[in-house]
């Protein structure tokens, strides 16, 4: 058993994180894992468990809580009939696939070479959040054949490479081919469940060799799975209420700022530690 003086400041710093993510969620709209991987990287390394892994964990970790907070999301918006099972359906064996090979490329990587493609992708997101406009459209209709076997497995693989749900790449893909805003984001919540769960059963397998906070099975860290989980299914409705208490697209745009800054701050530190 962990010593108090070192599980207690770790403890008590995931429940902020996932506090901020709950209302971060709740009020953009954006999946916790763009905000989660960056805070547990920064909380692990400051209570001393830098290491060529550590990335492994937090990208593993962030996914186990998407499982949870992605079946609440699919099942919320199913009843208001928002998902779109026909994609869901159709995109499943793809982005299952890549999920499992994105999860065979990190257990190879070490986590410099993960902070860089998750700043270089963090940064993409961000500047989507602030500049992608809601008419911009690529078709009329989600890829079908050829182009969906080959950009299911992109979602779900550049997914694993940052620790997050379908949101960040699944709603921007829908609505630029002609998906209504509602029905994408209800249907990348299912993105989120192809994505995480096979993920985080290979990544309970992946071997943290040295540095390894407590409570952690494979690369799963057991402790910020689940205090997140109950911090986010509390907050999460106190960041519905300001969203609809207030108009969140200015919102969104200063997180796009934040995203920015956190993805260049990470690229930073892993160009010049």
């Amino acid at each position: 058993m962990p010593e108090l003086n070192v599980l207690l400041p770790m403890l008590a710093l995931i429940v902020l994180i996932g506090g901020i993510a709950g209302v971060l969620a709740g009020l953009l709209g954006v999946g916790g894992g763009i905000v989660l991987v960056p805070a547990f990287f920064y909380v692990l390394q400051s209570l001393g468990y830098d290491g060529p892994q550590l990335m492994q964990i937090c990208l593993a970790t962030s996914l186990a809580t998407i499982i949870v907070t992605s079946a609440r999301s699919v099942h919320a918006h199913n009843k208001k009939g928002a998902v779109d099972w026909e994609i869901l359906r159709t995109w499943a064996p793809g982005i299952m696939l890549g999920a499992v090979l994105g999860v065979i490329l990190v257990s190879q990587l070490r986590t410099v070479t993960l902070q860089m493609i998750f700043g270089g992708l963090a940064l993409l997101v961000g500047l989507y959040l602030g500049f992608g406009r809601s008419d911009w459209r690529l078709g009329e209709s989600m890829p079908r054949g050829i182009k969906r076997a080959v950009l299911s497995p992109m979602v779900g693989f550049l997914s694993v490479l940052m620790g997050i749900g379908g949101g960040s790449f699944g709603v921007p893909l829908m609505t630029l081919h002609g998906r209504p805003i509602h029905k994408a984001v209800a249907t990348a919540a299912g993105f989120g469940l192809l994505i995480a769960v096979p993920s985080v059963i290979a990544f309970l397998f992946v071997d943290i060799a040295q540095n390894r906070p407590p409570l952690t099975i494979g690369a799963v860290n057991v402790a910020a799975f689940g205090i997140v989980v109950a911090m986010t299914l509390i907050t999460a409705p106190w960041g519905v209420r300001l969203a609809h208490a207030m108009d969140p697209k200015p919102l969104r745009r200063v997180f796009a700022v934040f995203l920015v800054v956190v993805a260049l701050n990470m690229l930073r530190k892993a160009l010049w530690g």
